[in-house]
Parts: C-alpha cells; structure tokens; sequence
C-alpha cells in the first residue's frame, strides 16, 4: 500500500480542475487539464489502456509521465496493464526502429489482434521523448488515428547553460535567484529539480551546464562535487547530464601548481585525476564548459599556448569516460582591434582541425554579443574540420530583461536558416553544427522564467535545438495550445503577438542594423551617448558611429573589412549598398542621414519611423491582451498586463531618448507629425541605475 500512495497522488493532482489549483504559471507547457467533451471521449477510447514494456529509471519516468498526462487531460486514473488486451491500448516499448539512439516512432497498429498505438524507440531516452510527443498530441488537440510518425534529434548535444554562481546569484538572469539552493544540497533534493528535469526531457534538452561560465574553481571540489551527484542523480530518469563550467586555472587554486600551462605534465596530470574523481561519482558526467582569455577570464594564451592546447589538454582528461569539452569563442582581445566583430574568427579559424575530437567550439549566433539582430557568426562553415556549437541567449540580457514580450524563436529561425554558402549554396547554420547550447532563463522565481512569456523561450530553444530547421511561428502556436488553451480566437491573437514581438523590440531598440547601445554594465536601457568607458569597444558610440556626416560601421573594404570573412556570395550581399538587407544596413555600413533607402525614405527618417513603429506595436499588445480578459486566467493575465504596462513606458523610453541623442549629433528636424521626446538629452543621460538585477 505505501509504493501505491505516490501514484494515486499523482492522480488527485492531475484530476483536480484547473480551477483549484493557483495558475501561477508553475506547470510551464505542462499542463495536463481535462480535455473539453465531446473531443475527450475519442482521446479516451485510444487510451485504453496502458501498457510499458521494461523497467529503467527513465522508462518508469515516462510511464509515470504518460500516467500523469492522461489522467488530466481524459478527467479520469489511466488504466495501466500488464499485455495489451483490448482495443485503444498504447503500447510503450523498446523495437528496433530507424530513428537512431534518440529518436522514436508513434504509429497506429495491431497488438495481440487488438488496435493499439505503439511508441517505440531503439533506447530509453527515445521512449521518453516518444511519450512527451505523444502527450503533446492531446495537449494540441491532434488527430490520434492512423499515426505514423518518426522523429528524431538532429542535433546529438543540447545544453541549458546556467550562469548560476555558488552565492546563487544569477549573472543575466531576471527570474529570482539561482534555481540550485547549494547550502542544502546535497541533503535536501528539492522536488522542483524533478520537475525543472522534467520540463526540459518534454523539449528534448540533453544537458544542464550547472554553474557559470565565469567559472569559481571551488565546484571541482569534492563537498561541492557530492552537490553536484545530487543533481545528476535527479537528472539521470530524465535523460539529462549535467556539466560543469571549468575554470582553467584550477590546478592552481586548487592543487598547488605553480602553473596552469596546458603543456605542463604536471597540470595535465592534475586534470586526469580530477576527472577521474568527478566519473566516480557522476558515471555519465557530460564534461566541461569553458571560457578562456575572455573578459578577464585566464586561459591557455596566459602561457603563450593556443586555444587548441587549452581544450584538448581537457579533451585528454575527459576522453576516457566519453566527455566532452565545449570551447566558447566568444573572446576579444586585452587590446582593443579596430573591430571586434572580427576577432573570434582570426583567432579560431587558423586552428581548424587542430582540435581533439571530444572537443566542440561554442560559438554564439552572432559575432557580437547576443544583440536584439544580428548577422550570423561568419565561423559557422569556415571551419569544416572542428564540430561546432551554437550558442544562443535564451535569458534576454539585450532585449528587455524579463518584462518585454520577445519572443525568441523567431530571431533563432533567422539565424539558424541563414545560408551560410560554405560549402556551397544551400548550407544554412542549421546544418554547420553539431550542437546547441542556450544561456538558461530559469531560476527560483513560481513561474521559472520571470515571465509568463519567457517560458516560450526556453521551449522554443529546446524544440528547435532537436529540429533546428523548425518553425518558430508552429512551435509559438504549439506553446500557446499547451500553455494557455485552444481557443482559437486566444491561439490567433497570441500566436501574432508572439511572431511581430522580437522585431518590436529590434525597431525601438536597435533599427536598421545598429547594436550594442544599452546601459553600461547592466545593460538596462538606452546609453547611446556612452563614449568614456576604458575600452573603445565596450562603449556605444564604438559601434554606432554617429556623427553630424552619418552613422554606422563601415565593415566593407573601405573600413574594418568584416564583411570578407563571410563566403564570398554573402560577403558581396552585405558589402553592397544595393542588396544589403535594411536590418544590416547600419551594421556593415556608414552612410549620409540624407542617404535613401530604396530611394524613398531618408536613414533619418526611417530610424524615425522604426522607433514608432516599435512604440505602437507594444501598445497594440496591450490591446489584444486586454480583449482576452475571461479567456486566460486572472492571475496571469494580470501579471501579463502589468508587464506590458512596463515594456511600453520603457520602449518610449528607448524611443525618445535615442532620438534625442542621434538628433543632437546629427542637427537634423523632426519630421512633421513626429512627437518630440517627452524631455531633454541631458535627462536622459542623468538617469542612473544601481539596483538592476542580473550582473
């Protein structure tokens, strides 16, 4: 009788109406609420029964999933058997299927004479993911006759990275505090870890990177490695390894060496040994993350070694046990080059096939730094002999912080169909890596991501780091079935909201291609005034480069030359003022503000107009919002409104205070009929900010 109470809570849980329970978010896209009749009596008839063949961890995680999923949303205890006996079974069970480790089949069949829906899978984890896909059918109200669906990763890696510190801060993170309470670990596992596991196995997230990459050495030690045990331990029925952010001098913190040189028999010795310890205890630890000689942080370079030496010093440790290094190139040199944009690429590319095959480089989506638009990284197809990673930003650290509706997939899909013509017409970005990786937006706040609408995000990514080629507008809409409803008028409204939300932001943010204007450090608002700060490229002004002649950065072969480093069919796409898209514009060009776009509208005029547009475009989110009172829960709802209440004030605020500034430099009018700013440039340069969360 006790082995049973866990399970017929379960069910209490997942029969109780949503009405009793606080919508607060907490459930995500898992959402498992009675089905509206008739449409649950044919759900019901093709769940019968269930029956699971095997008994690993991860198969009982999936069959208690599957209980726990068709309980709610048929109203009623799921059956379960021991052999399918009767029509409208579903069969969970290991075959031998053409979908690969990870993948899986649903499709309609016979069973023992009966009609029975089978989901099968080569391994484990390939039933797990087959039965979050099978639930997902109900949530989104799909046809469950005739299936035949195959499905697998397109992508073998895909990581959250937490930039979670041991004081449980959260570096960019606006969702409360870290979600690991490290003083309790490992003697108290928090229920929540479960579900955080949970959540990310239904979206196909293989890997959790647990500590940030501006890494403390101190996780490598063993009090702190048994916490680490603790997660892995929870982690592993969910398909899930966890990884640790290395920092590269460690065998000095740590273990007394005089020295951190990738070279040194000594340091390699030291690192051996310390992932030897680390696999004792976490047999299926994934490997390390690391960032090195970037912002501050020590690496390989410190020794006159390479980036190469660096990572497969720790390759070496790491190989026996199946772990893999994942290398970040997101570095900038001490001193400052004429474009920053460019560095990643000289220092990585000359070191193609130089890396030891564990070892995958991590390479952001763009050659900045997570900006509202960028153009894809020129690294991706320029090295075809290195297994690459990209690395998104699922946390919106450039993009309004947990407040602004953003939507993200639909900047992911930009990216990731981009056609990189390396090595040939046709190779989007999709198809150069091996691996994705997001910077995590979850943390210890009721609704994990700080937002309603953040949780989208880390859908989408999970979903499009398994089918990188996906559709971000598909995955807003299945989002918004499984976490808000099905009503139609609620699916349309939101799912339009969601597809124009990431541009909104780009046009009162950063139009026509211009980046990196916001806050100092913080990164909370409009700063593009800021020119003192120590380094050239850490200041606005670096990369606007607006005077009272023009504005934009000349990456052509007239200035820094960026452009080349892209196949040469893209480079002439960008270096030409004729066919460079009006999102790059400012971003490979200097141009006149008397300059035409199209030969209509000036660049004056038109950044004028983006900077409207965005502004309206919030307030219409406001609108559609407010017509689906009744139609979503009030305490979301509320919450909702009051954060659109906010991101409008502040993209007015990005509105005027960035024309006030660009105005100032280039001594132009308003046009008729554009409201000045709501005050001065000198009051929008006194505004200060100490208490903004997330650095």
């Amino acid at each position: 009788m006790a082995k049973m109470l866990p399970s017929l809570l379960l069910l209490l849980l997942a029969l109780l109406p949503a009405a009793a329970r606080a919508d607060d978010g907490y459930r995500l896209w898992l959402r498992y609420d009675p089905i509206e009749s008739p449409q649950r009596a044919l759900y019901s008839r093709a769940a019968s029964e269930l029956v699971v063949e095997g008994d690993s961890t991860t198969i009982a995680a999936a069959r208690s999933e599957l209980v726990r999923g068709l309980s709610g949303l048929l109203g009623r205890p799921q059956p379960v058997a021991q052999r399918v006996d009767r029509d409208g079974a579903i069969l969970l069970a290991r075959r031998a299927v053409p979908t690969g480790e990870e993948g899986y089949v649903i499709r309609s069949t016979r069973v023992n004479g009966h009609a029975a829906t089978l989901i099968a899978a080569n391994g484990d984890r390939g039933l797990l993911y087959g039965a979050f896909a099978y639930l997902r059918l109900l949530q989104t109200r799909r046809p469950v006759a005739h299936l035949a669906i195959a499905d697998a990763p397109k992508l073998g890696l895909r990581l959250l990275d937490h930039w979670d510190n041991p004081d449980r801060s959260v570096e960019r993170g606006y969702a409360g505090q870290s979600l690991w309470d490290w003083q309790k670990l490992p003697g108290w596992v928090e229920p929540r870890y479960t579900d955080y596991a949970r959540a990310n196995a239904s979206i196909g997230i293989n890997g959790a990177v647990l500590n940030n990459v501006n890494a403390q050495a101190d996780i490598l030690t063993a009090p702190w490695l048994a916490k680490v045990k603790a997660l892995a331990d929870t982690f592993r029925p969910w398909g899930i390894r966890v990884y640790l952010s290395a920092r590269f001098t460690a065998p000095m913190e740590l273990g007394g060496l005089k020295t951190a040189d990738p070279l040194d028999p000594q340091v390699r010795a030291w690192w051996k040994a310390k992932a030897d310890e680390i696999y004792r205890l976490v047999p299926d630890f994934g490997g390390f993350l690391v960032k090195a000689n970037s912002e501050g942080q020590p690496g390989p370079q410190d020794y006159h070694r390479s980036h190469a030496d660096g990572a497969n010093m720790l390759a070496e440790a790491l190989a026996p046990h199946g772990g893999t290094v994942f290398w970040r190139a997101f570095v900038y040199a001490a001193a400052a080059d004429k474009d920053r944009a460019k560095q990643a690429y000289e220092e990585f590319t000359p070191l193609d096939g130089k890396f030891a095959p564990n070892v995958v480089l991590q390479v952001k989506n763009g050659p900045i730094d997570f900006q509202p638009r960028e153009p894809f990284h020129p690294l991706f197809g320029a090295m075809p002999k290195t297994p690459l990673a990209i690395e998104v930003q699922v946390t919106k650290e450039y993009l309004g912080f947990a407040t602004h509706l953003a939507y993200l997939g639909t900047m992911w899909e930009e990216v990731l169909k981009s056609d990189t013509y390396r090595p040939r017409a046709g190779t989007p970005v999709a198809k150069t890596v091996t691996a994705m990786a997001g910077v995590a937006n979850v943390g210890s706040d009721r609704n994990w991501t700080g937002s309603q609408f953040d949780q989208a995000n880390w859908y989408a990514f999970g979903r499009l780091a398994w089918g990188p080629l996906g559709s971000a507008d598909a995955i807003a809409e299945e989002w918004t079935r499984m976490t808000w409803g099905n009503d139609p008028r609620l699916v349309q409204r939101i799912g339009a909201m969601m597809a124009s939300s990431r541009q909104a932001v780009v046009d009162y943010m950063t139009p026509l291609g211009l980046h990196h204007l916001m806050g100092t450090g913080h990164h909370y608002g409009p700063a593009p005034w800021v020119g003192n700060l120590e380094r050239p490229d850490w200041n606005p002004t670096y990369y606007h480069r607006a005077d009272a002649n023009g504005i934009g950065f000349d990456r052509t072969a007239t200035g820094s030359n960026a452009v080349a480093q892209y196949a040469p069919e893209v480079a002439a796409r960008f270096a030409s003022l004729d066919t460079v898209p009006d999102d790059y514009l400012l971003w490979f060009h200097h141009v006149p503000w008397d300059y035409r776009l199209h030969g209509v509208a000036t660049v004056w005029e038109t950044l004028l107009s983006h900077y409207d547009r965005g502004v309206a475009r919030v307030a219409l989110y406001e609108q559609d919002w407010a017509a689906l009172q009744g139609r979503v829960e009030p305490e979301r709802h509320a919450e909702v409104t009051a954060f659109l209440r906010i991101q409008h004030r502040e993209a007015r605020w990005w509105r005027d205070a960035s024309i006030a500034y660009f105005q100032s430099v280039s001594k132009r009018p308003l046009p008729p009929g554009t409201a000045p700013p709501a005050h001065d440039l000198a009051w929008y340069e006194a505004q200060t900010f100490t208490h903004v969360p997330g650095h």
